[in-house]
Formats: C-alpha cells, structure tokens, sequence
C-alpha cells in the first residue's frame, strides 16, 4: 500500500469513528459543562485533537475513551478557567466598590420625586443637577436636540414645584 493509501483509509478509519463516537462525547461534555454549545465546542476539539494524533490514537485498544478523557480534562479546564475569571472579577469589584454618599432625608425625597417624573424628564434633571451637564451634553446623551433637552428641564422643574407645592415662575 502507498503512503497516500493509509492516508486515505486513516483519514476514512477516523470519519467512521468520529460519526459514531460524536454523539456520545458530545453527551459526556455536556453534562460536564452545562452547556450545549460549549459540549459541541468541547467535543469538536478533541476530535481535532484526536485527528491530529489519529495515526498514534487509532492503535489504541480504545480510542473513544482517549477522545472522553481528553473531553472531561477540558471541561474540567473550562471549570476552573471560569471559577478563576469568576474570582478575578469579584476581586475587583470590590477594590473598586466605592461607597456611595448617604442621601439627607430631604435629599432622599427630592430624588424619589425626580424618579417619579417620566423618564426623560428625570435623566435631564439628574444631569443637570447632579453631574452638572450643559444643555448640549444632556441632548447628546439623552439624543434629542437642545431644544428638546431644554423642554424636558423646563417641564421637569414645573413637575417638581407641583409636587413640591412651590410657585412655579412664568
């Protein structure tokens, strides 16, 4: 037999085994990542991997078991890759944790009326007052025009004079 004829009964030898061995691993990798798309990720790469090792793998008294262990090594990498990320994450998190400034009671009413504007009208308010945006800076967040912008701080202040019992300028 030429070298390109075991190449070709190899390379038949290894689709005839993955088409049988697929479902399986991919069944194994799932209910070791939870996850159907990670199981078919999982399992796609130790076929990739047994396939590129299949001349050494096929000679094996159980290749299938060789593709599962490599499947559950990986799950079990993906396991602790997640727990760590998991880890750094919240690590970080709290460095960062910042504590908020407490509210004054009269403070804490004011901005539950504010939250009780309709939306638009409570992020303008927000921004003007508590990150001291221009007119142009709220329209461009809030992606209206200055007018609109302006309108929804004009109207938003009137709202909260009502609910604040204030006369309202005209």
């Amino acid at each position: 037999m030429a070298p390109t004829d075991e190449l070709v009964v190899g390379q038949e030898a290894f689709e005839t085994f993955y088409r049988r061995e697929f479902r399986g691993v991919v069944s194994l990798a799932y209910a070791l990542s939870g996850s159907r798309a990670g199981a078919e990720d999982l399992a796609q790469e130790a076929f990739m991997a047994a396939h590129q090792r299949w001349a050494r793998i096929s000679a094996y008294d159980k290749p299938a078991a060789w593709v599962r262990r490599v499947v559950a090594n990986m799950a079990i990498s993906a396991f602790r890759r997640k727990a760590a990320e998991a880890r750094a994450l919240a690590r970080i998190a709290v460095h960062r944790q910042e504590a908020l400034p407490e509210l004054e009671p009269e403070d804490e009413e004011f901005w539950n009326l504010v939250r009780g504007l309709p939306a638009k009208q409570s992020q303008a308010i927000a921004l003007f007052y508590l990150e001291d945006r221009s007119v142009a800076d709220i329209a461009q967040i809030l992606e209206c025009s200055p007018a609109t912008a302006k309108v929804h701080l004009f109207r938003g202040r009137q709202n909260l004079a009502v609910k604040l019992n204030l006369e309202t300028a005209r």
